[in-house]
């Protein structure tokens, strides 16, 4: 089981949790939980006119040993108007735009999508239970 917990932060309001969502998956092939702004397709939303956060953003993706994967992926535009963070056991790293990257098994971490031009971030909390 993947679970996500996701709350959108700006300067104002930082350290507050109002309107976390949360979504969770099981940890079979193909199961996808997507992050973003289109609501039709995505299990956890930010608000519409957030547009740093492509209408599909994030994709949780499980694989055949139900290990989940990372996706950032790629938008409408050439250059990403965000930066995506992984934090995973105290240690950050970017996400490149378009990259995939494993999610540790078991383990639990932190993904953030931060506006480059406003203070304000999508931040997603990960845990996978097996």
């Amino acid at each position: 089981m993947l679970e996500l917990t996701m709350a959108a932060v700006t300067a104002s309001d930082a350290g507050a949790t109002a309107g976390m969502q949360m979504a969770d998956a099981p940890s079979e092939p193909d199961a996808v939980l997507r992050v973003g702004r289109d609501r039709s397709v995505c299990r956890l939303s930010t608000p519409d006119d957030w547009l740093f956060v492509s209408r599909v953003h994030l994709e949780f993706r499980c694989g055949p040993e139900g290990t989940w994967r990372l996706a950032w992926l790629r938008g409408s535009q050439p250059d990403p108007s965000c930066e995506v963070r992984l934090t995973v056991g105290g240690h950050a790293r970017p996400l490149a735009y378009g990259g995939t990257v494993p999610l540790p098994r078991g383990g639990s971490g932190e993904v953030v999508v931060q506006d480059r031009a406003e203070p304000r971030s999508v931040n997603v909390g990960f845990y996978h239970e097996v």
